[in-house]
């Protein structure tokens, strides 16, 4: 406290004290206790009341203790099951989170990972996919700034994701492996890798590539095999030693009928072999009759050219040629889709081609658009020219109907530059984002399709796309997203199927180890997306024959069901309206594969390699008694006590307040008692 406020609080003292004695003595002679304790009373009201105009303020120091956290991260994937580990884990958790020395030291928290990774302590290891970079990057965000030594329990087998043993870079906590099996080293063979193109075309041949790998000392042979059913397809004699340990295959299948077909890829096991599931992948193709191809004409370069070129080449299907206004004329009839990338006087001739051909067409606008020739040449919107430039960022449409999309983050993306002005359409459309400044909606579209005697047309009023796609990059590590968005849109042009009010969308058949997602969206009558209907799917294993029924869930604007526990198999379903007798059908096969089983040891190498450059240590789950006398013992993990010092004003004190009150009211009631008042 000052020595200001201090004189203060003394002058207040004085006067209150003259004040009351004034009020009491000059008037009376005597003395008296009754005078006294008034005198008393009315000194500490008055003196309470200046000391609520002064309101000094005192300090209060609080101290606290503050406990590092222990970050105890176990791996909840189908591996530690098929390495015989579950029980040791549960019993090694169970170990943790009764030892009360660890908890008189630590605040003690769980986390499990696979695929996900989830605040939790409930093991059931039913996860298929292990992602161990995301597990760092997630606990990397929640103790960015405290100390946190982490107990990572794992056989340290990862299926996707980045390289965890450079998530260091990052995630600066002392690291502690419990290592998950043994140094063991089986002789074995497996198929490590195999790639195939998922969709090849009808009378190709489709390449695969299978990456085979040995672990063992002596010279052995063994084959290769593809089967199709019951019939082999592909077959080759393979050796290996313990130099010639690997070996890289390469050959064609023809693809010589329309659908799904199934393989199995089969490297026959040597004698004694311990893990056998590795020595076998099943694998699919889709064979497509039909080829897409897709004219991008443009009369000057720019970086949008390149990305929608690779953003809907990255499906097979589909083919695209950069063309300008005069190489395209001789061959339009070449092409599904035409899309016109910023149009000009030049593109004259071109309009009226389409125009009498009524082909669909994507229309993209930018700044060297010429707006006067567009609003000329085109019956069916207007744009205003004002020979002004506006950035537009992106909303997307939950509503929109004539096919699903997914929101990938286009809130993020940077916006468009376009020309300012308004625009308006002449017939119906739908517009898949509007534009936003700012954050701010204007309620115009920034993406729109329509459809008009019997034609379907886009039309963007942005350019810099290619940016859009950089940015899913950075969001995700991927264009697939991107991709896929694109690739839709242009599925949905270069069709002319007339719409539907139930809209599915599924793969012909899924990995065993991926998510199952079937997604539908259902409309009214005017092809509104309808949210109230309530969707079913019936599904059917066509081995067993036998049906199970799902409820489909609302999220966002389209309904999902999750499939992912259903066994490997071929299956046959029908979504149906739970109001109108609307119904749709479609098949989809499972191949049996399982990642996690993939795996014969630990890998010890990169979790001790983790452990070194963190700083930790690493152990095997036989020998954890070290582990836990390790943290109890090392000194860089020590409560920290802080103190807290509060400035706390006395005009918060409620206290003094029930001090003037009291004050006043005894007051009050003894002169009234003694019929002073």
């Amino acid at each position: 406290m000052q020595t200001e406020t201090i004189i203060y609080i003394i002058l207040a003292a004085i006067i209150a004290l003259f004040l009351a004695l004034f009020q009491y003595f000059t008037k009376e002679k005597s003395m008296s206790k009754l005078n006294m304790l008034f005198s008393f009373l009315r000194f500490l009201t008055i003196f309470s009341i200046l000391l609520l105009i002064i309101n000094p303020k005192f300090n209060q120091v609080t101290l606290s203790t503050e406990k590092p956290n222990l970050v105890i991260a176990v791996d909840n994937s189908n591996s530690i099951i098929h390495l015989n580990q579950d029980k040791k884990v549960n019993d090694l958790v169970e170990k943790i989170k009764t030892n009360e020395s660890l908890k008189d030291k630590f605040n003690l928290e769980f986390y499990t990972f696979g695929k996900d990774f989830k605040n939790s302590d409930t093991l059931s290891f039913t996860e298929k996919q292990t992602n161990i970079d995301n597990a760092f990057n997630q606990l990397d965000q929640i103790y960015k700034q405290t100390n946190a030594p982490t107990v990572l329990i794992t056989d340290g087998n990862q299926t996707f994701g980045n390289d965890y043993e450079f998530s260091l870079s990052k995630y600066k906590q002392a690291i502690y492996p419990v290592i998950l099996g043994d140094t063991t080293t089986y002789t074995d063979l497996r198929i490590e890798q195999l790639n195939v193109n998922k969709y090849p075309y009808l009378k190709n041949r489709f390449p695969i590539e299978t990456i085979l790998v040995y672990n063992g000392n002596n010279t052995i042979t063994s084959k290769f095999l593809v089967t199709k059913g019951s019939t082999t397809v592909y077959s080759e004699t393979v050796s290996f030693s313990k130099e010639n340990n690997s070996k890289v295959l390469n050959f064609t299948l023809p693809a010589s009928n329309v659908g799904v077909s199934s393989y199995k890829a089969t490297l026959v096991p040597i004698e004694n072999e311990k893990n056998k599931i590795n020595n076998s992948k099943n694998f699919a193709v889709e064979v497509i009759d039909e080829k897409t191809k897709i004219a991008v004409v443009s009369d000057f370069i720019h970086p949008d050219l390149g990305a929608i070129k690779k953003s809907i080449e990255s499906n097979e299907q589909r083919t695209i040629s950069l063309l300008n206004t005069n190489s395209i004329i001789s061959q339009i009839n070449d092409f599904q889709l035409i899309i016109l990338y910023q149009p000009n006087r030049k593109f004259s001739n071109l309009f009226d081609l389409l125009n009498k051909a009524n082909k669909n067409r994507f229309v993209i606008i930018g700044t060297k658009t010429d707006l006067n020739f567009l609003n000329q040449i085109n019956k069916n919107y207007k744009h205003e020219v004002t020979q002004q430039l506006e950035e537009y960022q992106s909303e997307l449409n939950l509503s929109y109907s004539p096919f699903l999309i997914d929101d990938i983050d286009f809130e993020s993306f940077p916006p468009l530059k376009s020309n300012y002005g308004s625009v308006n359409f002449t017939v119906p459309f739908e517009a898949i984002l509007s534009k936003t400044i700012r954050g701010v909606s204007i309620k115009e579209p920034l993406l729109a399709t329509f459809e008009t005697n019997g034609r379907r047309e886009a039309v963007l009023f942005g350019e810099n796309i290619w940016q859009w796609r950089a940015q899913s990059f950075l969001n995700t590590k991927s264009f697939n997203q991107f991709d896929d968005f694109i690739g839709k849109l242009i599925q949905y042009l270069a069709s002319k199927k007339r719409r539907n009010r139930l809209n599915l969308e599924y793969e012909s058949f899924y990995n065993g180890s991926t998510n199952i997602i079937i997604k539908a969206q259902f409309f009214d009558k005017n092809y509104q997306f309808d949210s109230r209907e309530s969707l079913n799917i019936v599904i059917k294993d066509d081995t067993s024959d036998t049906e199970k029924v799902f409820p489909l869930t609302l999220k966002n604007n389209n309904y999902q069901v999750d499939l992912s526990s259903l066994p490997p198999s071929e299956y046959s379903f029908t979504i149906k309206t739970t109001n109108e007798n609307i119904s749709k059908s479609g098949t989809f096969q499972i191949l049996e594969y399982n990642v996690e089983q993939q795996f014969l040891n630990a890998n010890v190498t990169k979790l001790q390699q983790l452990a070194t450059n963190s700083k930790g240590e690493s152990y095997f789950i036989d020998n954890t008694d070290n582990l836990i006398n390790d943290l109890l013992s090392d000194n860089r993990y020590t409560p920290i006590q802080k103190s807290n010092k509060n400035s706390l004003p006395l005009i918060d004190w409620k206290y003094l307040l029930i001090i003037i009150a009291l004050s006043l009211a005894i007051e009050w009631f003894l002169r009234k008692y003694n019929g002073l008042i």
